[in-house]
């Protein structure tokens, strides 16, 4: 198992539709195991296999909403769909593919998720709240949506300001550094 890489706005993989994942092989299992191994060397609810570079439909998720610490119990939910969403709430995000920034979105406060499990059986989950946002975010990354694009434009477009100002800061940081 490994800790892979997380690809990071903006990397086009980020904006690529994710296939359905059609075999579960032992190659998948794999990728899975990996997964968790990233997202337990970092501080994050979910992860999809997109953000790591591998465009398949799955995620993981740490059911406790931790996001930290040896007590993470992860779930994985492959080839998810949304079926039903109900209700309005904002809340703060971020995102393992866009460190450093965080702000509002409105999400559905229920949805109900439908997919398969790691072995391949059919799951139906109705969640609520923290685990509603955290669905309906790696659910966005699978289908080439970052939270970014949920924002205002002018939220969209002060978010866009600080990525070009960073990426002239470590520019500069780099050239002193030759």
């Amino acid at each position: 198992m490994s800790v892979l890489k997380i690809r990071e706005y903006p990397d086009p993989i980020l904006r690529q539709k994710s296939k359905p994942v059609e075999k579960w092989e032992k190659d998948l299992h794999k990728l899975i195991d990996d997964m968790m191994d990233t997202l337990n060397a970092v501080p994050g609810l979910g992860l999809t296999a997109v953000q790591i570079g591998v465009p398949v439909s799955l995620f993981i998720y740490d059911e406790n909403l931790s996001g930290e610490g040896p007590s993470r119990n992860y779930y994985v939910l492959i080839n998810p769909e949304i079926v039903s969403q109900e209700g309005e709430i904002k809340g703060e995000e971020g995102c393992l593919s866009i460190p450093y920034y965080r702000d509002t979105v409105v999400r559905s406060s229920v949805v109900r998720v439908k997919g398969f499990n790691r072995e391949g059986g059919g799951v139906d989950i109705t969640a609520e709240g923290l685990l509603a946002r955290v669905f309906q975010h790696e659910i966005d990354h699978i289908n080439g949506v970052l939270f970014i694009d949920r924002l205002s434009s002018l939220k969209r477009g002060l978010f866009l300001r600080k990525m070009r100002k960073r990426e002239r800061q470590l520019n500069a940081e780099f050239s002193g550094r030759v």
